[in-house]
Formats: structure tokens, sequence, C-alpha cells
């Protein structure tokens, strides 16, 4: 991926310390940098990594203006009048941030292990992440087996309050006083109980991918945080509080453009009224896009920016094999079959020729074929090995995802109990205070 393709630029001043000044200029997010270019000069006079910032902040200067800080090795830099609005670079420049500090464990690891080769380094991460993926299951399958536990002990506790409601009942109304309220009270309704329900494993096993993003609603200038969910049968937008804004039916979506890869649009066209349109920039947008690709190739557009990400999407591996491939066929050809030599030649010229072709025999040529096949076999057994565990691991995220989905639910469902069961305590506790 292109490291100087610029994702967004915002008009603004950037205050100049050492002239103590403001400048007024642009502020340019790439995918790992932050820059600033003045206007009237075109210098440039910030230009840093986005893992070196250690605080985004909104402030004010002069305790007036709304300003935006970044503090980047202990050099605070100011940037004041941004447009369209503060909040919108805050959360576009935050979004990015955090992303590139989440993936620099990643890139330290792949840095350190720079002397081992391409393959072995990547079934050794492939193999390592199905391990991490097995423990995560085992430890959230045991605390699943808790938290099933906790709901029975709580749905225990509720049938007990309910039997201490009805004693206490009679407590307050003794059955000799003539005036007694049992014999107009109803009896007492049971509360539902909820329980712990188990998700809908159809609905998990249409999630493809989830990816935060940044999202710009058509009629809304501000942007906001939330989740892009693609799903087999279309794609879902949520806010930070998985409060689902608007899904799209693959039936639903009339066009998606690809401004660059790292922004996308979502449109949805109406006749009388206006169109439903989402615009939605991550820097996981990336990973998306191919899905976007194989959902809506008749309906996605990419557009001049998003041309070169295209052309870039090949398979490494595949351009491997295919050219070993096609090398040492080429090789074998040219010397199964050699090229006649031109012009007229004397006799003795002619049967050298003849010597030199003579020289490669006919085993020589199997044994070089049987080296390509080879080679050629071990690649697909290669690539063959790295699948099986894509499909593992792939399995293993789907289940770990599922599982965690039931926790949450599990969790509501323990929060709510609590709630209630402390409620209940304390209004009996109330009642027994007044008898005693």
């Amino acid at each position: 991926m292109n490291e100087d393709i610029r994702i967004h630029t915002w008009p603004c001043s950037y205050y100049l310390d050492t002239e103590k000044r403001w400048v007024s200029g642009r502020l340019s997010l790439t995918p790992v940098a932050v820059k600033f270019t003045a206007d009237k000069t075109g210098e440039l006079l910030v230009h840093f990594h986005l893992s070196s910032i250690s605080e985004i902040k909104k402030e004010s200067s002069n305790l007036i203006f709304s300003s935006l800080t970044l503090l980047e090795k202990n050099t605070k830099h100011w940037f004041s009048s941004l447009q369209p609005s503060r909040n919108v670079v805050f959360n576009i420049l935050e979004h990015f941030w955090r992303e590139q500090l989440l993936s620099q464990h990643g890139a330290e690891a792949q840095a350190a292990s720079l002397e081992m080769t391409k393959g072995k380094e990547l079934t050794g991460l492939l193999a390592g992440s199905q391990q991490r993926l097995e423990d995560t299951a085992k430890v959230l399958q045991y605390q699943g087996e808790q938290f099933d536990n906790i709901v029975k002990g709580l749905n225990k506790i509720e049938s007990d309050m309910d039997v201490a409601d009805r004693l206490l009942t009679e407590l307050e109304s003794p059955s000799w006083w003539p005036f007694s309220s049992k014999l107009w009270k109803s009896p007492l309704e049971t509360k539902p109980k909820e329980t712990a329900t188990i998700s809908n494993s159809k609905n998990q096993a249409e999630v493809l991918l989830r990816i935060p993003v940044i999202i710009t609603h058509r009629t809304d200038a501000s942007v906001k945080p939330g989740k892009l969910t693609l799903l087999v049968s279309g794609l879902e937008i949520s806010d930070c509080n998985s409060q689902v804004i608007h899904r799209f039916e693959l039936k639903d979506v009339d066009d998606i453009k690809v401004h660059t890869p790292y922004e996308i649009s979502v449109r949805q066209r109406f006749i009388g009224k206006p169109d439903i349109s989402y615009q939605l920039l991550s820097a996981k947008m990336p990973n998306a896009i191919p899905i976007l690709e194989m959902q809506f190739s008749k309906k996605i557009q990419f557009l001049e920016d998003a041309l070169g990400f295209v052309s870039t999407r090949k398979s490494p591996q595949a351009d491997l094999g295919s050219s070993i491939w096609q090398a040492a066929t080429g090789l074998i050809e040219s010397v199964a079959q050699p090229r006649p030599s031109s012009g007229e030649e004397g006799g003795s010229s002619k049967q050298v020729q003849i010597q030199k072709q003579e020289q490669v025999s006919e085993s020589e040529t199997q044994e070089m074929r049987q080296i390509a096949y080879t080679i050629k076999q071990k690649i697909l057994s290669k690539d063959l090995h790295f699948q099986k565990i894509l499909r593992k691991l792939k399995s293993l995220a789907l289940e770990t995802e599922t599982e965690l989905e039931r926790h949450d639910e599990t969790l509501d469902t323990i929060t709510s109990s609590v709630d209630r069961a402390t409620w209940t305590i304390d209004k009996q506790n109330r009642r027994i205070k007044k008898l005693t």
C-alpha cells in the first residue's frame, strides 16, 4: 500500500512557535503520517509519523478559539480554524492514530524476523495465531460455563425472594386481623425470569467482516465513529454502541464508489424522495474492499485515486509459483528445441552445432522436466497447507465471535437480574425494619 496516499486534507491555521504567529495552510493525513503545508510559500512545516503522537486533544487558544493539539515527542503542535469543524478532524485523526498504534506490535514482530524466509514466517504466524485462538476458545468456554452457573444462582435467588415476599406479606397482615389485606390482594404474579438466550447461529454465520469506521451521512456534515459489518445478505452500519443506524440488503445497494483505498460511499436511490447515502472512512477499509468487490461486482466503481489499489492486489504466492513454472518450462523448451542458426555456414560449423545439440540427451531433458514438476508440486502443497490453516483460523474466529456474543447477552441478563435482586432485597429490608 502506498504510504503517500492522501486520505484527507483540511484548511486550517498552524501556530509557528519559532516566529510566534499563525500560518494558514492545509493539514493532510496519510495512512501513516500527518503533514502541514503553508499556503503562501508551499513549505512543508510539519511532517511526523502517526505512531510518534502521544496525545490528541481539543483545546482553546487564547481561551477563546477552538483548537486541536497534537503532542509529538514533547512538542505540542497547535491547529486552529479547522474546516469543516474541529470535531470532524479530531474523529478522523484519532481513528487512524489508534489503528496505527494497534498495528505497531505486528510491525515490530515482522521487523524482528527478517532473517526468516517468507514461507517459514507466514507458516509460523499462522500456526501461532491458530494456537492463540484455540487457547482463547478454551478460556471463553470455561468463562461461559461460569456465567451459566451465575445465571442459575441468580434465578434461585429470585425464587427465594418470591418466597420471602410471600412470608413478609403474611407477617404484615396476620390471618386473625378482620381487615386483612389478603382478602382483596390478588395472588402474587410470578416475575418473568430472564434467561441467557442462545444467539442465532445463522446470523453469526452471515458475518464476513466487521471493521471500525468513521461515518458521514449525506444529510449530516458532521462525522461520528461506528462500525461497518459485511454480511452475506448485505452490509450493516452501526454506531459505536452497536446500535444499527442502517442496514443495506444486497438488492438495496445501487452503487458503491471507492474514493481511496480507505474511503467508500454507499448509496440507495429513490424516486420522489432523497437518496440514502453514507460515506465511510476506515484504516481497515483495504481489507473490506475485496469482499465488497465480490459481492457488488456490477455496482462497485473505483475512482481515480483508488485505481492503483486494484492493480496491487495480486497474490505474491501465485505470481511466484507461475513465474517459477514458466521459467522452468521455458528453460526446458529452449534446451529441447534450440534455435536454428541463421545464414549459410560451412560444413564444419554445422557438424559442431549438431554435436552440441546431441549433448543434451532425452534422459537429461526428462530429468529437468521432473525438477520443474517437483517445484510446482511443492508450491501447490505449500499453498494447500496455508489454505487449510486459514480455514481452521476462520472457523475458530467465528466460534470465538459466537461465544463472545453469547457472553454479552449473558452479561446483560446477569446485570438486569442483579439490579432486580438488589432492588427487591432493599425493599424487603425496609419491610423487615417496619416489622421489628
